[in-house]
């Protein structure tokens, strides 16, 4: 191949931008695979690759951001591959944010080079797939098609508040990025901001449960100096004003095909899996959806590429790879290990049932019955109460689990738990893990051995979910029964009143799973996460945890017939979910 680093293409405002470009090493004209994020594309590279094998994602030199994808891979099936860095980051001039013609400009040059054929795509994943729906948005003729894998959000731009802090928790995501990431960023006295971000700023520093995590408390009093997404979720947790109708008409903008997806184990990271999920369901375009498993994609990233060609020989060569005669969804079902395939997302064919929380922390399908028939006990509360973790790590749960399966149960789709619960603080966060339980053939009886669940039974985290007490109010017009759409904006947010019995709508992140027979399904219902690492680091990849409460918050949740707490979950029929490959 032919390597052409740090070349500088100005834009249509002479800001100054540094691309490498990788080609062919052979005379012609050539399909252009485009690439661009804010991480350095200075260890995107094939020699980058030639020194670092594959890394799995629990593994020490695991490093997120090597995303652009395989160079030899894109070179050696006939493609030229960019990679370009955006204005405001590493070796390119300007300031990020004022890019709102860049892609269309950078396309523009690579069209008009004698390497290129004129038709260009988009590669890599998370940080370069969000530049890929910000560049089709930009719609320049010469881009056909991309490939937005790690799709980010949907709302609000790459860094939104809703797909990357569902129910409006904060998580340290972004502060756990820069600290290992590539963005550069100069620092200087702290100087006073305008009236309005100053009073904004004061707030957050008086905020006891910013002040807690003594590392986040530090970017605020560098007042947005280091860490900016991390210091803007602090100083303006919510969705601004006109996000989501902004959302709406960028939508519209986007009119190539695209082909996106996430993984299982995207749920970590949220803004991924709800980014490629909600762009799937509101743009109208040839599209797929890929779903993958439970563990994080390898770096540097080179998995997925078969079907990277495919979609490129199509969309750019015109060749017949037969991609688009395959069903639009295909997703990776844990359980049963295998690929199924569907015809939308979520699957048409799901069954939402009901999952009650019951009695002696069971779930079952049957609705409670009234009081009147149990007695005015069964209207009494569970509770559980939680300790700040500036005091104890132990993070206290409840739990329902269904009894032992008498057959597989095949749960596949985005998942609501409607909770009816008091607090006796302002404010929680209500955090919620589906778990799968097993194996266990077991019954609980009143022999020795068999009264409790065993200690050392075996459970598999799924996915979760987040709400913000405070955040709770719905948008009716744009909840659907198993994705409730909260306002999240600044005029939504309502301190709950300490006693109160309030019904919470609280979306969890999709999943597709098989419960096998003799397995149970669970629910944990907590408040508090905790860092793993020291320092409030993290010890694998970047997984997240969240702004918790600084106070002791005694929940009690309802589950009798008045109050009827239950999950409501995607159950797909298996015999009409015969698209397995």
């Amino acid at each position: 191949m032919i390597e052409e680093r740090d070349i500088s293409v100005a834009m249509r405002d002479g800001t100054r931008l540094a691309v490498d470009v990788y080609r062919p090493d052979a005379p012609g004209k050539y399909p252009v695979l485009y690439a661009s994020a804010l991480h350095n594309k200075d260890i995107q590279g094939p020699d980058i690759a030639d020194i670092l094998p594959p890394q799995p994602a629990h593994a020490p030199l695991w490093f997120g951001p090597i995303e652009a994808g395989d160079t030899r891979r894109f070179i050696a099936n006939g493609y030229v591959h960019v990679i370009a860095q955006p204005r405001g980051s590493a070796k390119s001039e300007g300031h990020y944010g004022h890019e709102d013609t860049d892609h269309y400009d950078l396309i523009e040059w690579i069209t008009q080079q004698p390497w290129s054929d004129g038709k260009v795509g988009m590669v890599g994943i998370s940080g370069f797939a969000g530049e890929q729906w910000r560049a089709a948005a930009q719609g320049h003729p010469a881009l056909k098609a991309i490939f937005p894998y790690d799709a980010c959000s949907a709302y609000g731009g790459m860094f939104g508040f809703r797909d990357f802090n569902p129910g409006g928790v904060l998580h340290s995501f972004p502060y756990l990025l820069d600290v290992f990431s590539t963005v550069h960023e100069s620092r200087g006295r702290p100087s006073e901001l305008p009236a309005a971000e100053e009073d904004l700023w004061r707030r957050a520093m008086r905020n006891p449960d910013y002040k807690q995590y003594i590392n986040l408390y530090n970017i605020l009093t560098q007042k947005g100096q280091r860490t900016f997404i991390m210091y803007l979720m602090m100083t303006h947790p919510w969705e601004f004003d006109g996000t989501v109708e902004r959302a709406v008409e960028t939508f519209k903008k986007i009119k190539i095909p695209f082909y996106t997806g996430s993984g299982s184990y995207a749920y970590t990271y949220k803004l991924h899996w709800l980014g490629a999920q909600h762009y799937f369901q509101n743009v109208d375009a040839p599209k797929k959806l890929l779903f993958t498993g439970p563990a994080h994609l390898e770096r540097p990233f080179h998995q997925y590429h078969d079907e990277i060609i495919r979609w490129y020989d199509h969309w750019l060569k015109g060749q017949n790879t037969g991609i688009m005669d395959e069903p639009p969804v295909r997703y990776w079902l844990m359980g049963a290990n295998e690929w199924r395939t569907g015809a939308d997302w979520p699957l048409p064919e799901t069954q939402w049932t009901k999952y009650y929380l019951s009695h002696w922390e069971t779930l079952s399908t049957e609705p409670p019955r009234p009081a009147s028939e149990l007695g005015a006990a069964a209207r009494e509360p569970d509770v559980f109460t939680q300790m700040p973790v500036t005091r104890t790590t132990k993070v206290e749960r409840l739990r329902y689990m269904t009894d032992p399966l008498p057959h597989d149960v095949t749960v596949a789709g985005p998942i609501t738990l409607t909770l009816y619960a008091a607090i006796d603080q302002d404010d929680t966060n209500w955090i919620i893990v589906l778990k799968d339980v097993g194996p266990d053939v077991s019954v609980r009886t009143a022999r020795e051995g068999e009264r409790d669940v065993p200690s050392t039974l075996p459970e598999r985290e799924l996915t979760r979910g987040w709400l913000k007490a405070s955040y709770r109010a719905l948008d009716e017009k744009r909840s659907k029964p198993w994705e409730p759409f909260h306002k999240l904006t600044q005029d939504a947010i309502a301190p709950v009143k300490p006693g109160e019995v309030v019904e919470y709508r609280i979306q969890i992140l999709a999943t597709a799973n098989r419960f096998k027979a003799g397995h149970r399904i669970c629910v944990d219902i907590t408040s508090m996460d905790v860092p793993t690492g020291t320092g409030a680091m993290t010890n694998v990849e970047y997984i997240p945890y969240h702004v918790c409460s600084s106070k002791t918050v005694t929940h009690r949740i309802y589950r009798d017939a008045e109050r009827p707490s239950h999950l409501l979950l995607p159950i797909i029929p298996e015999l009409t979910n015969r698209g397995s490959v």
